[in-house]
C-alpha cells in the first residue's frame, strides 16, 4: 500500500513537471515548500531537513540532519556518537558534528503522502489560475475568437484552446443576438476579475466601442499600418455607431479606406455587429465642425456652444432637418453628443412670418398641458405645437423622459388645436 502511495506522489510530481506554463524556479520553490510543510507538520519543525528537487526528472531527495550530542534530548534532530556508529558503521563522528540521513518518501506514511499529493495539486491549480489571470490581463482590449461551449439566459460560456472559461454576460451581448453551442464568436477581452480571491473570471464584450475599434483594425490595413488613426468610437449596440477617423497623409482618404470599394471592408463589420449602422466621419479638432459632420445627413443652420457650465450645446435646424438630425429614437443626436462629450439640444428655427401664423407656442397650452411637461418638451427644442407634431412620439418620450401616455395626450391636444 505504501508503495502505491509513493507512486501516486511520483505521478503528482510528473504532472507538476509537465505544466509548461509554470516557471522552473517557481516549480522548485513550490515543491520544496510542500515537502517542508508536511515535515513540519509531522515533526513539529523542518529546520533540520534539506529538500532537493529535480524538476526535469520529477524526483525529490530529502535529507534529515542530526546534531551529534552526548545525551539526546530531541530524537528528531539529535543522535549520539554510538547511535551513528551503529547505524552507519562509521566511528569517526565526534560530538558537535552533523550526521545527514536520507529520508525516504515512504517514511511520510500513507496519510502524509496523501496530504503532500493534495497540497501539491492545490498549489498547481493556484498557479494555473494565477497564470490565466496574468495571461488575459495582459490581453485586455484585444480581439478574441472562441467557440461557444454553453449558453444560459444571463451569459454565454466560451472555451479557449486550453480549456479556460471566458464569459459574455447578457449586457455585453448585442441586443437580439442568439448563440448556440459550437458557434464561433468574436469579442474583445474587456476585463479579468479574481472571484472569491481564487478564480479568474474573464469577461468578453461585443457591445463596447473598443470591440468595434478592433474590428476596424482587423479589416482596414491602413489602420494597422498607422496611416489612418481612429480618434473616437461611440455606439448604441445593435442600432448605430459613429467612427471618427483621421489620416496624416493627404493622399489617403480615411473614410473611403475604411468603407472600401463598394463597401467591401465595412460590410463585414456591419454583419459581425448584426447589421448595426456605422457612420464613418472625418475627425476634426473643431467641435462645431465635428457636430455638423456627426449630425449628417441633417444640415445644421447654426450652433451655440454655450458657456460650458451646463455641458450643453444648442443646435438650430430648419424644420425639415430636425427629424433627420435627431434620428430614430434620438440615437443620431445622442451619438453626436457622445463624440464631443456634451449634450446636444436640437432647436427648430422659426418659420417665415406666414408660417408663424399657423403655429402656436407651447406656453399657450398651459391651461391644458401641465407646466412641467411643457418645460420638458422645451428642453429638447420643442417650443411650438408644430415642433412637437413634427417628431416621432417615441423620440419625444425618450428624449424628454416622458411616459408614452403623456406624449400621446399632448399630441392629441395639439392636433385638436389645428383641426379646430
Amino acid at each position: 500500500m505504501e508503495k502505491e502511495n509513493v507512486m501516486t506522489l511520483v505521478d503528482a510530481f510528473k504532472m507538476f513537471k509537465d505544466e509548461k506554463n509554470i516557471d522552473r524556479p517557481v516549480m522548485m520553490g513550490v515543491l520544496k515548500d510542500v515537502f517542508l510543510t508536511q515535515l513540519a507538520k509531522t515533526y513539529g519543525t523542518a529546520d533540520n531537513f534539506d529538500v532537493i528537487v529535480n524538476v526535469d526528472k520529477g524526483t525529490c531527495e530529502i535529507y534529515q540532519n542530526f546534531e551529534i550530542v552526548e545525551e539526546v534530548e530531541d530524537e528528531n534532530c539529535q543522535m549520539t556518537v554510538e547511535e551513528v556508529a551503529e547505524e552507519t558503521g562509521d566511528t569517526d563522528y565526534e560530538i558537535g558534528d552533523t550526521y545527514t540521513r536520507p529520508y525516504a518518501l515512504k517514511d511520510f506514511g500513507r496519510r502524509g503522502i496523501l496530504n503532500i499529493r493534495q497540497n501539491l495539486q492545490g498549489r498547481i491549480m493556484d498557479i494555473e489560475k494565477a497564470n490565466v489571470f496574468k495571461k488575459y490581463s495582459e490581453k485586455e482590449g484585444e480581439l478574441f475568437t472562441g467557440e461557444v461551449y454553453q449558453t444560459w439566459s444571463k451569459e454565454v460560456l466560451i472555451l479557449d484552446d486550453a480549456g479556460n472559461e471566458l464569459h459574455i454576460p447578457k449586457e455585453e451581448q448585442i441586443p437580439g443576438e442568439r448563440f448556440k453551442k459550437g458557434d464561433s464568436v468574436r469579442a474583445v477581452i474587456k476585463k479579468v476579475e479574481m472571484r472569491n480571491n481564487t478564480t479568474p473570471y474573464i469577461v468578453l464584450s461585443r457591445t463596447s466601442s473598443e470591440f468595434l475599434e478592433r474590428l476596424f483594425e482587423a479589416e482596414v490595413p491602413e489602420i494597422m499600418d498607422g496611416l489612418i488613426t481612429i480618434k473616437k468610437v461611440v455606439r448604441v449596440p445593435g442600432e448605430r455607431a459613429k467612427v471618427a477617423v483621421e489620416s496624416y497623409d493627404e493622399r489617403i482618404d480615411p473614410i473611403g479606406a475604411c468603407i472600401g470599394v463598394k463597401g467591401g471592408r465595412i460590410i463585414g463589420i456591419v454583419r459581425e455587429l448584426r447589421n448595426e449602422n456605422i457612420d464613418v466621419l472625418q475627425w476634426t479638432g473643431n467641435p462645431q465642425l465635428l457636430i455638423q459632420r456627426a449630425l449628417a445627413p441633417a444640415r445644421v443652420s447654426s450652433i451655440d456652444m454655450g458657456n460650458g457650465i451646463d455641458n450643453k450645446v444648442k443646435v438650430f435646424m430648419d424644420q425639415e432637418e430636425v427629424k433627420k438630425g435627431i434620428g430614430r429614437g434620438g440615437i443620431n443626436v445622442q451619438l453626436a453628443g457622445m463624440l464631443i462629450d456634451r449634450e446636444i439640444e436640437v432647436y427648430r428655427l422659426s418659420q417665415d412670418s406666414g408660417a408663424d401664423e399657423e403655429d402656436v407656442l407651447l406656453s399657450d397650452f398651459s391651461d391644458e398641458i401641465d407646466g412641467w411637461v411643457i418645460e420638458k418638451l422645451q428642453s429638447i427644442g420643442c417650443d411650438t405645437a408644430r415642433g412637437v407634431l413634427a417628431l416621432d412620439p417615441e423620440d419625444i418620450a425618450k428624449r424628454a423622459d416622458l411616459e408614452d401616455e403623456t406624449v400621446e395626450d399632448v399630441i392629441n391636444i395639439l392636433r385638436k388645436e389645428f383641426e379646430d
